[in-house]
């Protein structure tokens, strides 16, 4: 009606209105209209006392438009803001109420301090929006398929020198294995692979980029096209094929958006876990990284759909060493010598062979093999260069010069009169000297009419 307060109720609210005044104008008992609204007959009796006295305002409770009894203190509240606005401004309010509650004792729902943030008007990190992209199921089982990558990032904020994290995330659960390295390539690819098997085992398949650590831009070579290879193989392929490992190669980015995603949470997280701890060195970078992992895990480890662990144990015989390793093939010179890397190497046992595998392990030691048999070496000296050839002294050149009575001072035309001279042929042309000096008259061919 005009002039009345519009009254806001909720759906229940309504419903129970309408009981009451069924039951208020006796076309339903109390008890009816109480076991349909879901209340005691004595409640159902309060809330028809109240609607006679107020109206259609007696449904309201009591305590709308006022503060909750269970509402935080507001001491607490300016407190946590302050802690917020002072050490967690670049934070998210998930991660901001975890170290509120790790480091200062405050347990805070992220939900009300992003509201307090709201209302405070204090500036937080929050969430891009992401592309919609096709879905993939997550593999079934533990070991089925690790995703792999390296993140260049500024995980030290300049306290240190530039660092890589290699990271492995699992498809099925989410279990992370991470170290830092001061770059990415083929020795901290197999190092970090090899942390994942001492940890888990092998897995049944790596899914990762076309970087060029994980795929050669080389063509094959001969012998590579004589086995069927269509392709020539990095140094970490040949690791991942001697161990039976499949190498699954993504054509974009988003392909493999869990290892993706992955980073991204690190780089928010981890970096200030580093912050916080005061690395500003590789080691203390890798310290921190070690007591982070398991937490991370614990928070963000999923169950699998099937409990099966796929991965395999390294078998008894098998030398991790001289599988997760740079290999090389040197031919082996008629002296027993290798030659590697500025090195020279002198083999010590009989080879029946011209080639030499150099097998050129993670922690720095050399190898070598022939027919997958270890060889005994010793490092030599370099080579001595070779002589070179003594040279004839060149005398400085003295200018020489010719008498004055010598041939070469005189003119060439004095020297060959007969050939130069012009005399004849002035005589001739003055009619003094006949052409045919050797004939009477000259022939009657040389007459013309």
């Amino acid at each position: 009606m005009d002039g009345e307060d519009l009254l806001r109720m909720k759906p229940r609210e309504i419903k129970r209105l309408h009981l009451i005044r069924q039951a208020l104008e006796q076309r339903i008992s109390q008890k009816q209209a109480a076991e349909v609204a879901g209340l005691s007959p004595r409640q159902m009796r309060r809330l028809m006392k109240r609607v006679e006295i107020e109206g259609d305002r007696g449904i309201l409770h009591r305590r709308r438009g006022k503060p909750s009894n269970r509402r935080i203190a507001d001491k607490t509240k300016q407190k946590v803001l302050e802690l917020f606005e002072k050490h967690y401004p670049d934070y998210g309010p998930t991660l901001a109420s975890e170290k509120l509650h790790e480091r200062h004792r405050i347990e805070i729902h992220p939900e009300t301090l992003r509201l307090w943030l709201r209302q405070a008007r204090l500036p937080y990190k929050q969430r891009k929006a992401r592309p919609h992209r096709q879905w993939r199921e997550r593999r079934s089982c533990f070991g089925e398929m690790v995703q792999l990558d390296g993140s260049h990032h500024d995980w030290l904020e300049g306290r240190g020198p530039k660092l890589v994290l290699m990271g492995y995330i699992d498809d099925a659960t989410s279990t992370v294995e991470a170290r830092f390295y001061d770059h990415e390539g083929t020795v901290p690819a197999l190092d970090s692979f090899r942390n994942w098997v001492e940890r888990y085992g092998i897995p049944c398949s790596v899914y990762l980029d076309k970087h060029t650590t994980y795929r050669s831009p080389q063509a094959p070579s001969v012998e590579e096209q004589l086995e069927g290879q269509e392709q020539s193989q990095s140094q970490f392929q040949r690791a991942m094929s001697e161990l039976g490992v499949e190498v699954i190669h993504a054509h974009s980015p988003a392909a493999k958006g869990r290892i993706e995603r992955l980073f991204q949470t690190l780089q928010d997280r981890l970096v200030k876990e580093l912050r916080l701890a005061g690395a500003s060195t590789l080691a203390e970078a890798n310290q921190v990284l070690q007591r982070y992992l398991p937490l991370h895990n614990q928070r963000f480890r999923v169950e699998a759909a099937q409990p099966t662990d796929l991965h395999r144990r390294v078998p008894v015989r098998l030398d991790l060493n001289t599988v997760l390793c740079l290999k090389t093939q040197r031919r082996l010179n008629a002296d027993s010598t290798v030659q590697h890397e500025g090195q020279v190497y002198l083999v010590q046992d009989r080879v029946k062979g011209q080639t030499v595998t150099v097998h050129q392990c993670l922690d720095g030691s050399i190898q070598l093999r022939c027919h997958n048999r270890p060889l005994s070496y010793r490092l030599l000296p370099q080579r001595p260069r070779k002589a070179q050839p003594l040279l004839r002294p060149v005398l400085a050149k003295t200018s020489h010069r010719p008498a004055t009575e010598h041939p070469w001072r005189g003119s060439y035309k004095r020297l060959r009169p007969e050939r130069h001279s012009r005399a004849p042929i002035r005589a001739l042309a003055r009619g003094a000297l006949s052409p045919f000096p050797n004939s009477v008259e000259p022939p009657e061919a040389c007459w013309k009419p």
